[in-house]
């Protein structure tokens, strides 16, 4: 997949498609609604852009349109934290951990799980 960017609008458009599995822009503006407060047309352009990205296609329903994701929810977090990586760890994804590790309150137990994670990472596939 071709690095895929959202910004905060499109991802909170995607959420919406990722739990549905698709919906209309009025479904998807009457989820928003309550937290975004934009209007129907915002939403309609923003859906049209995001077809044109790449990461969401339509089908015709009558006269509405009904979208659904095109790329998941995983590919879209890879793509973003790659970029975040490169952007502003240089690449260095040791980097990043480590500044969540500072930064960020981890207790013993999800220590412990990130342990566990970093070891099953270093196996051989075979012994996973």
């Amino acid at each position: 997949m071709a690095r895929q960017s959202l910004g905060d609008l499109q991802h909170a458009i995607m959420a919406v498609l990722w739990g549905r599995g698709e919906a209309t822009t009025s479904e998807v503006h009457e989820a928003l609604r309550a937290e975004r407060g934009l209007a129907p047309t915002t939403i309609a352009t923003m859906l049209r852009k995001m077809e044109n990205k790449g990461v969401v296609r339509h089908r015709t329903e009558g006269r509405q349109f009904v979208y659904r994701p095109a790329v998941t929810e995983d590919e879209v977090r890879e793509s973003m934290v790659g970029e975040l990586v490169e952007r502003l760890f240089g690449g260095d994804a040791k980097a990043l951990v480590a500044h969540l590790v500072s930064e960020h309150e981890i207790d013993a137990t999800e220590l412990e799980k990130l342990r566990r994670r970093l070891a099953a990472e270093r196996k051989p596939e075979s012994e996973r």
